[in-house]
């Protein structure tokens, strides 16, 4: 028997070749998330004029001490039309474009006013130019403000708004189709019969690779190749295909052969970790295909693991592996097997500590988990206290 792939392998060969879907411009709600198709080019100037950075007033930096005669106001919105001479001054508030002539703001805190005559009172302006934004301090036209391969949050939707857009280039959101396959599983909300249990998988995994993809839930298919071929027919037109249960090599896993039997090469299908050791990945025309566990804990695991960064390369994510964070143990661990092993645990405050069942169909403990505890095969025993690589899960509470 060939030897199990590891996980950074099986993740490289899964990832090999993926180019991302092409680009589609759409307005900003449905961009936020997505990854820039092209660079986004300033079609503004912001600010687009000399501005106030203060509420105060506009002067010559040549008459800075005063007295000023004020000749006008220059609000947001209503700029003042005239002109600052020697000696004069124009009231200026925050955002107001300034005035022709002026080159300076003197802040209100230091003046006092008379009528129309201003004095300085405090300290004055440090520097010729001061409490001014200058045009294009932010960005001018022609300038890039967000590069291709960036993911869009709310605040380059800020700056694209800014810059003169209404709707951004992004690439394409994956179609991902979902088949559950098991005669012992029933759609939730229905009461299972003798020898039958609720199909959680395909729900759960809806909720977890909808972040980053649409999702067709194709339902529970019967443990039939004629049933599981139509199924998969069904679902030509999905970018990916991700199939739970039955990708093992027993009397009733059928997920292997039939792909087979529908033109499917399988790049491999048993990998080093745990939990989720029987994961396949293949071909199926121009549909990538990934087989997951059976067990809802271990599907989670290697949608996490292997599903959701190729969505996110399809996506057009530049790093789309998961990362990793630090934490301090909270508890002794014993030594590891020759699988890489992912434990379920609680990062709470910089200490991280595992749940202590670990079964792979216990989905309470996987729902009160709010990270992965990464263990190296064969790693030694490690002391409460020592330093962990932790995956952060997809949830959506933040960390403690």
């Amino acid at each position: 028997m060939k030897p199990l792939l590891g996980v950074d392998e099986a993740q490289a060969r899964l990832l090999n070749g993926v180019v991302p879907l092409p680009a589609e411009t759409v307005p900003f709600a449905a961009a936020l998330g997505r990854i820039l198709a092209a660079d986004v080019v300033a079609k503004l100037t912001q600010p687009p004029f000399a501005a106030s950075a203060m509420d105060g007033y506009a002067i010559r930096w040549a008459d800075r001490a005063g007295p000023w005669r004020l000749t006008g106001e220059s609000a947001a919105g209503r700029s003042f039309a005239g002109h600052v001479g020697p000696g004069e001054t124009v009231r200026i508030l925050t955002g107001a474009p300034l005035p022709a002539g002026a080159d300076t703001v003197v802040v209100q805190e230091d003046v006092a006013r008379d009528g129309d005559i201003v004095t300085l009172t405090g300290d004055g302006p440090p520097r010729e130019g001061a409490h001014i934004r200058r045009a294009g301090l932010d960005f001018a036209a022609g300038q890039s403000v967000a590069a291709a391969g960036s993911r869009v949050t709310p605040a380059r939707i800020g700056v694209a708004a800014a810059a003169g857009y209404a709707a951004l280039p992004v690439h394409r959101r994956p179609r991902v189709a979902i088949l559950a396959t098991g005669d012992e599983l029933v759609t939730p909300g229905v009461a299972p019969g003798p020898s039958q249990i609720v199909s959680s998988n395909g729900v759960m995994l809806t909720a977890l690779l909808g972040k980053y993809a649409d999702v067709i839930d194709g339902g529970i298919v019967a443990d039939t190749r004629e049933a599981l071929t139509a199924a998969i027919a069904a679902q030509a037109d999905a970018d990916v295909l991700v199939t739970i249960g039955g990708a093992s090599v027993g009397d009733h896993d059928l997920v292997q052969p039939v792909l087979r039997e529908m033109g499917a090469t399988i790049d491999f299908w048993r990998i080093a970790l745990r939990p989720g050791k029987p994961m396949l990945a293949g071909m199926l025309g121009a549909t990538r295909v990934v087989g997951l566990p059976g067990n809802p804990v271990s599907a989670f695991v290697c949608a996490t693991l292997f599903v959701v960064p190729l969505l996110r390369a399809l996506g057009g994510d530049l790093y789309p592996l998961p990362g990793s964070v630090p934490a301090r143990l909270g508890v002794d661990l014993e030594a590891n097997g020759p699988r890489r092993d992912y434990l379920r645990a609680r990062l709470i405050d910089g200490v991280v500590a595992p749940a202590s069942a670990q079964d792979s169909a216990m989905l309470r403990v996987l729902a009160d988990s709010n990270v992965l505890i990464v263990r190296e095969p064969y790693a030694e025993a490690t002391k409460s206290g020592a330093m962990v690589d932790c995956i952060m899960l997809d949830t959506i509470s933040s960390v403690a």
